[in-house]
Order: structure tokens, then sequence, then C-alpha cells
């Protein structure tokens, strides 16, 4: 407990988290909106859902942070000093991410699929919205503990966001360049952004890349494996 409430006021105080999180929810609904009103598509409730793709980015930024910001200044040392059980540390920091990410994603989800309703005709909010909306704020956290993972594992904030951000932007636009539609199908069903944003089809799920589940469950690969590499290295490394 003790550890969780350090990290909580760690974050909490820090000056660019509220502006962090206001980020998130103001460019997930911001988007959401603006693309569901210029779309006559079918899938409305994934158009409506949009703005997750770069309220991510936010989301993943405040996640290196919270460890790359420590070994910027060297307040490392005083956190491992406080807690000496270095995979107690990490736990702690990524249970502070989960819940705080967790609730600004409820609230940009809910809001961007509110305001959604507000220009587009027929009901959004329908049973089948269900799984969209609760995956992406799965995502949402997911993209959280992947950069947090990541942030751990090279200790610098510019190349950890530079890392995360590479993934989930670059990776897409190489698996595009595949000419070979086996070779993009593929890339995109092992991508952390193309494989977990699946979640949120409603629509034409036999021609996805890859289920919404089995998708989301990537992006958890993806997230684990950033974890334990990250305490790997937090464990066997200096300060």
């Amino acid at each position: 407990m003790t550890g969780l409430h350090a990290e909580w006021t760690k974050l909490r105080t820090s000056p660019g988290t509220m502006w962090l999180l206001l980020a998130v929810v103001v460019t997930t609904v911001a988007v959401s909106v603006l693309a569901v009103a210029d779309c006559g598509c079918v899938d409305q409730i994934k158009v409506s859902l949009t703005g997750v793709q770069l309220g991510q980015a936010a989301v993943a930024i405040l996640a290196v942070l919270s460890v790359g910001g420590e070994y910027g200044t060297g307040m490392v040392r005083v956190s491992l000093a406080a807690i000496p059980r270095r995979a107690a540390l990490l736990a702690a920091k990524a249970a502070v991410v989960t819940g705080v990410v967790s609730v600004t994603a409820i609230v940009a989800v809910l809001a961007s699929l509110a305001a959604a309703q507000l220009v587009v005709s027929g009901d959004l909010l329908t049973d089948s919205v269900l799984r969209p909306a609760a995956g992406s704020v799965l995502y949402l956290v997911l993209i959280g503990l992947l950069s947090l993972g990541v942030a751990t594992a090279v200790r610098n904030s510019a190349a950890a966001i530079g890392i995360v951000l590479g993934l989930l932007y670059v990776l897409p636009i190489v698996a595009l360049a595949f000419r070979d539609e086996d070779w993009q199908r593929h890339l995109q069903q092992v991508g952390p952004m193309s494989a977990g944003l699946a979640i949120q089809a409603t629509v034409g799920l036999d021609d996805l890349p890859i289920g919404p589940w089995a998708g989301l469950g990537v992006l958890a690969a993806w997230a684990a494996g950033a974890l334990l590499t990250g305490g790997a290295l937090l464990a066997v490394r200096d300060a």
C-alpha cells in the first residue's frame, strides 16, 4: 500500500499529468465526432471511437513519463531506496497507471459515443456497442502498460516515446508498403495497434485480419512482454 500511495502521489503531483489526461479525453472525443460527422460508413460505432487512435498517444506519453521522468531527474534512486524490491516498485507503477488510464479511458469513450450520437442518425447506444466500448478502454490501458514496460527497459523518456509511437503508427504504414497481401495481413495481425483496434469492429468481422478479442490478446502479449523485459532489466541493472 505504501508503494501504491507513493506512486499515486508522484503521478498526481507531476505538472504534466492533468494536461495529458485532459488531452486523452479531448482528442479522443474531438476526433471521434469529426470522423463520424463526415462518414457515410456502415460501422458507425467503430468510427465513433476513431479518436482512440490519437488519444493513445497521450496515454503512451503519460505512462512513459511515470518512469522515464524519474530516470531523467535521478529520483529513481529515492524510489528504489523506499521500495528496495524492484518488482514491487514496477507493479505499483503499473497499478497506478492502470487505475488512472482506466478512469480517463472510460470518460473518453463514453463521451465520444454520447457526442457522436448527437451528430448521427440512428441509435449508437445499442447492445452491440458494449464490446467496442469496453474493448477500447482495455486497449488504452494496455497501451499504457506497454509504454510503461518500454520506458522501464530503455530508461529514457524520448527514446521510449519514439519506440512506442513507432510501434503504434509506423508499423501499420510499413505493413501497407508490402504488395503481398499475405504479408500485409500477417503484419496487421501482429501489430499492437492494428490488432488491438479490431476490438472496435462491429460489422464485417469475418473479413478482419484478426478477430476482435484475439487482436486485443495480441496487444496484451505486447504489453506483458514489455513489462517482463522492463522488469528483468530493472532487476539486474544499477539505478
